[in-house]
């Protein structure tokens, strides 16, 4: 694993808080869908859900629309902000959906919250600036026989080290840098699909379009400036996470890999019972 340590950080509440303005009843239900399809449940009802590293808070309120028990925490005050702003709309005064500012890397924190059925953390604990810390406190939290949900940015060697100075350099410009960055990522990671939907169907867009329907209600724009200006920036290859998890006493039930490209490497673990 290669490990980013500096303060610069991105500002991921403020590229959330424009998401939620997009967010609309069926982006909610195909974050709903793939909880289920993944869990090959109906439902989450009677489970305890940890939403660590909350952001939009999208994910929090599936869970807590599905019936799950909801703790979320973000480090961003803005993120924190995006998930109480979700609650009140949807869930207002609930007991059983808790929302809260903290930390994957402060252990007194998480020792005070308990153990949970299922720990959701997708696309986070690469965030942290430490995320070999970050596994080893959020392993500690599952409960014999829960779940957990992670992806992490894939470990290209030099490509990835390249990243992390197009991150860092994000973060450390104005508006301009920003915008040029934003475009080279955005030719980068689309024009083959752009062409491929083209070439198949007529419109270059459709895959744009459609992202939603392929990424757990996601939008393409707000996840290309999520990945350019996400920053501290970790990455590790696939085997890595695995090998750690194992370690744990974790076993595998769900792997995709972006092949070696750029991307997340996804992962669901399930804790042994023993």
């Amino acid at each position: 694993m290669t490990t980013e340590t500096e303060e610069v950080r991105f500002k991921f509440g403020k590229n959330w808080s424009s998401f939620l303005k997009v967010l609309d009843e069926s982006r909610i239900q195909e974050a709903e869908a793939s909880l289920k399809k993944t869990l090959e449940r109906s439902d989450l009802q009677g489970l305890r859900f940890l939403d660590v590293g909350s952001g939009s808070g999208l994910f929090s309120l599936a869970a807590r629309r599905l019936g799950a028990e909801v703790y979320s925490f973000d480090y961003d005050p803005q993120s924190v902000a995006c998930t109480k702003s979700l609650k009140e709309r949807f869930f207002p005064n609930d007991p059983a959906w808790t929302v809260d500012q903290g930390s994957a890397l402060d252990k007194s924190y998480l020792n005070t919250l308990g153990k949970f059925d299922i720990l959701y953390s997708w696309g986070v604990l690469h965030h942290t600036g430490n995320m070999a810390q970050a596994f080893e406190n959020v392993s500690d939290m599952i409960k014999p026989g829960g779940y957990l949900f992670i992806s992490i940015y894939n470990d290209q060697g030099d490509a990835s080290r390249r990243w992390a100075w197009i991150k860092r350099t994000y973060n450390e410009s104005g508006a301009f840098v920003r915008w040029i960055l934003s475009m080279y990522t955005l030719f980068r990671q689309w024009t083959l699909t752009f062409v491929k939907d083209f070439l198949k169907t007529g419109n270059p867009l459709k895959s744009w379009r459609n992202y939603a329907l392929n990424t757990r209600g996601m939008s393409a724009y707000y996840d290309l400036i999520d990945w350019v200006g996400g920053y501290p920036f970790e990455v590790a290859k696939p085997e890595k996470v695995f090998e750690f998890f194992k370690g744990k006493k974790f076993s595998l039930l769900f792997l995709k890999t972006c092949a070696g490209g750029i991307g997340c490497n996804e992962f669901i673990f399930q804790r042994n019972m023993n």
